[in-house]
């Protein structure tokens, strides 16, 4: 998202200031006219934001505020909202999830897929698949985040082994983030009723020509998409509440772990887009201030 909108890329919402940054952690200094009571100035907090990230002080509503736990970091808490939120809306509100259901991540290494693993595998998936560019990345997600199998995108037709891999069954729960190339696969690896849930397009917006849509009728599958920044603050907030019921617990407890990459000085944000766009990363970049 910070590189799209870097490079004027990316539809910000008009509640937005232009300064990037969605998520941070902080010390509350004040409040507006109309506190609503749930904090007081000096909390400890994690939270997101419609923008503004990147700076010393930020303006915020409580209703995406989080109370930093004393087992996290400052760095661990900021490395939190966007992206265990995100997963938190594709997999409990968008994609319905619910024990047992078996679920497929692409961009399994990704921030948001390294949440989402987690959170299924809590919460008594009964398979966790996921998609990515190397060996390096399958094992990660297998032996570090509990995924069950892994399949390389690049070497592997992928949906076909998601087949065999569940005896022809196919996936409940399907969370994409890229788009056209991964399309056609999607409805070959879905289930019956299955949830394809379509959150970006690193792959393309437009799709090849002989696609075959008839899936989506054979197999009775729903395909959403949806975003995070633009949403309101009360289905934030409900967002939030979500992840505190079935995240921060046992992120707290340390049976769920938030990876963070590496942590640089404010001075070295450059440094840190740069390490983005190489798209190498397992986890988090997280820049100090102060």
């Amino acid at each position: 998202m910070d590189l799209l909108q870097r490079e004027g890329r990316y539809p910000v919402p008009p509640q937005a200031p232009p300064t990037l940054g969605v998520e941070f952690s902080g010390v509350i200094e004040s409040f507006g006219d109309t506190p609503d009571g749930s904090f007081k100035v000096g909390d400890s907090v994690f939270g997101l934001a419609y923008g503004g990230a990147y700076a010393e002080y930020i303006a915020v509503s409580t209703k995406m505020l989080m109370r930093k736990p004393e087992e996290l970091s400052w760095e661990e808490a900021a490395g939190i909202p966007e992206t265990w939120i995100t997963a938190t809306q594709a997999l409990y509100l968008i994609g319905g999830f619910a024990p047992g259901k078996t679920v497929l991540w692409h961009a399994g290494a990704s921030s948001v897929s390294i949440a989402g693993i987690q959170l299924a595998r809590q919460d008594g998936a009964g398979a966790i698949y996921v998609t990515a560019s190397s060996a390096e990345k399958i094992d990660f997600c297998v032996n570090e985040l509990g995924a069950t199998a892994g399949f390389n995108y690049k070497t592997q037709d992928w949906s076909r082994e998601i087949l065999k891999a569940t005896e022809g069954k196919g996936v409940d729960i399907i969370v994409d983030f890229v788009g056209a190339t991964h399309f056609q696969g999607n409805l070959t690896a879905a289930a019956r009723d299955g949830r394809i849930v379509h959150l970006g397009a690193m792959g393309g917006t437009k799709l090849s020509e002989g696609t075959d849509i008839m899936p989506f009728v054979a197999k009775r599958l729903r395909f959403e998409g949806s975003s995070l920044r633009s949403r309101d603050e009360v289905y934030q907030g409900k967002l939030r509440d979500t992840l505190w019921e079935h995240g921060v617990p046992a992120i707290k407890e340390g049976k769920m772990k938030v990876f963070v990459e590496k942590v640089l000085p404010w001075e070295k944000v450059v440094e840190a887009h740069e390490l983005m766009e190489r798209n190498v990363t397992k986890g988090k970049i997280i820049c100090t201030i102060g």
